[in-house]
Order: structure tokens, then sequence, then C-alpha cells
């Protein structure tokens, strides 16, 4: 069945926003500029900052919410259902874990490359299935597990092709990078505890999905917004890469957006590529299929790939390109991906295996049942 022009426009939007969130956060931490006090030139290392800006985006999803409410209810008959009255504090644990996670990855970003860091971020395919079957007492296929295990690979490979190309980046240490992979890794266990927790007691309540994003981005940017206060006097060393040596030197962020102006641009590219695509990546699951979705989320990968290198950003390595292809491998099969594909072969082989006297009608009806099936598993 064919898209229509609006699926194809959200997947489209999905596709565009989602890469453009990793790569502006990316271009972002490549800048330099002079700090506060005539400090000299140095790197715009302020993750907190940026994640800080990625839940403003989050937060603008409640915005969006009540804006299409308000235009629904103009209708004769109301299409959006808004679900039923709740306590937002059932979405605070799910935000504490999204703004711990968050700021994980922005620092590790600072660290490796764009396309690691959005590779390494399918782990939380191997952390939900474990804890969803300790938790939620879900029983995972086998094909679930074969990916566990094809996604466990993919990421060694990953890993190895960062270590290689390590001795070769100029721009970060060897250390940095391990650094960073693992600290992405360590932030997808953190993540996959947030989507235990939304499925285990928030979801089960009826709440819709812009909402459910637009209130853990309130907690998110609030929260955190409050912490960088404290963060400002808490030194870590050399851990640090702000003048200061402190866990975030806002102030020194916002003197290096006055002298270069430029930041503030990457800046608002991720806060206002989040919003539409959480927005995006909510209609593609109900317009097409949570299939769909994913299959996206992974051209998204390549496509960071491929422009980071176009950039200059990174240097082509052939393991990469290995791990992506094993990565993509494994989180099809958890996915369940594989699945409409062996059905159109189950149905295809009993078409062509049927009784050579058998109806037209009868051929057709074989035909038409796997591309139904298909549909349905999708």
């Amino acid at each position: 069945m064919a898209w229509t022009r609006y699926q194809l426009f959200l997947a489209g939007l999905m596709l565009i926003t989602g890469s453009i969130n990793t790569l502006s956060a990316k271009w972002a931490d490549m800048f330099s500029a002079k700090g506060c006090h005539d400090v000299p030139e140095h790197g715009f290392s302020h993750p907190f900052l940026q994640a800080v800006g990625m839940f403003l985006g989050e937060f603008s999803c409640l915005a969006v919410f009540y804006i299409l409410i308000c235009h629904d209810r103009r209708r004769p008959e109301p299409r959006i259902n808004p679900g039923q009255s709740f306590n937002p504090l059932l979405f605070l644990p799910p935000a504490m874990c999204d703004m711990t996670a968050t700021s994980i990855m922005y620092v590790a970003l600072n660290m490796t490359s764009a396309s690691s860091f959005q590779m390494l971020r399918g782990a939380v395919i191997i952390f939900t299935g474990l804890l969803s079957v300790a938790f939620l007492g879900r029983r995972l296929a086998p094909s679930q597990w074969l990916g566990i295990f094809i996604t466990i690979l993919g990421l060694v490979i990953v890993g190895l092709a960062d270590f290689f190309s390590g001795h070769r980046d100029d721009s970060h240490k060897l250390s940095e990078v391990i650094t960073g992979d693992l600290l992405i890794i360590m932030a997808q266990v953190i993540v996959s505890v947030q989507m235990v927790l939304e499925e285990k007691f928030v979801y089960r309540h009826d709440v819709h999905p812009l909402r459910a994003v637009g209130t853990e981005g309130f907690f998110g940017f609030f929260i955190l917004s409050l912490l960088l206060i404290p963060m400002y006097f808490i030194p870590v060393g050399d851990f640090a890469n702000n003048p200061r040596q402190v866990l975030e030197d806002a102030l020194d962020a916002f003197c290096q957006i006055g002298h270069q102006p430029l930041i503030i641009l990457a800046l608002l590219g991720n806060t206002v590529s989040i919003a539409f695509f959480n927005f995006a990546g909510i209609s593609v699951t109900k317009e097409i299929s949570a299939t769909t979705r994913m299959v996206l989320d992974s051209l998204r990968t390549l496509v960071i790939w491929v422009v980071s290198m176009a950039l200059g950003w990174e240097v082509f390595h052939g393991l990469q390109v290995l791990g992506f292809l094993v990565l993509l491998l494994g989180a099809g099969l958890y996915n369940g991906l594989h699945r409409p594909l062996l059905l159109r072969i189950s149905c295809c082989a009993r078409f062509v295996s049927a009784d050579e006297e058998s109806s037209p009608g009868e051929r057709e009806r074989l035909l038409n049942a796997g591309r139904v099936q298909g549909s349905d598993e999708s």
C-alpha cells in the first residue's frame, strides 16, 4: 500500500530533524570562543546547558499538545483523545532518568564522533529487553534474544572502529574516545530504566504521547536549570573542559555565545529539532507503524555518518560500516522487522506449490493473505 503525501512528509520530517538534533549538538561542541573576563579562546564544552536546551524542546511539545486540543475542539466531532487526568508527578521518575542519561550522553559527545554516538545508542535494545523480562514479566521471542546478541556484536565492532581510529584522531585522545563510548553505553542503561518506568506506570494511564513528552520536558528543564547553580561551584579538575574546571560553567557559555553568535544557531537547532522529532516520531508510529519508526531511526544514523564525513568531521573506517550493518540487523530482529518478510515468502511458497488445478481466485487469495498479514505485523 502506497504512502500518502502526509505520511511521506512525516517520515521525512522525522529523518531530517532527528539527524539535525545530533549534528547540531556536535556542531556546537566544535566551536571555540573567548570566555568571560578576557579568558583565552577555548572549546565550547557545556553538555549540561545543551541538555537544558533539549528539555526546552521537549517542553514545547506540551504547548503543541494544547494547541492541537484547542483546534480539535472546534470541529463538530473531535478526533483527538486527550487522555484521562493523571498526577503529573507520575512523570518525575522517568524525567529524572531522561535528565541523567541525556546529560551523560552530551558529555560523551564531546569525547567521541557523532556517528559513533548515534550507533552506540543502539545498546538501549539490550538493556530494555533484559529489564522488561526482569520487571515487566515479559517473555522475549527467540528472534529478540538473537537480536540482542547481534546488537552486542555490533557494539563491539563499533568500539573497535573507534579504538583504531582513535590512534589517528587529532581532535580526541584515544582515552577520551573510549571513555565517551563507555559513557554512552552507560547512559543507555538509564534510558532503558526510563522506558520500563514509562511502560509500567505512565502509559497504562492513557496519556497522550505529546503530553507525556512535554511533561517530562517540563520536569527536566526546570530541575536541570536549577542544578546549573550548584554545578557552577563543583570542581571536577581535568574532567571539565572549561577554564574554571567546574562541572558546568553556564556564565562562560553565555560569554562564548556573545563572542561567537553561531553557537546560538547550533543550540537552537538542537532545541527546535528535538521538538519536531518527537512530534514526527509519535505521528509516524500512529499513521504508519512502529516498525517504520525503527527503520527511520536507523537511517538517521546513516545520514549523520554520511554528513559528518562530508563535512570533514570524521574519516571513513570500514569497521564502522560493518558495525552499522550488524547493529541494523540486531535492531531489525528485535523489533520483528523480519516477520512480514517471512510471511510474504511463506505465502509465495504456498502459492507456487499449490496444485496446478487450483483456481486463479484461490491463488489470488493466498497472495492477498500474505499482503494483509504482512501489513498487520508491521
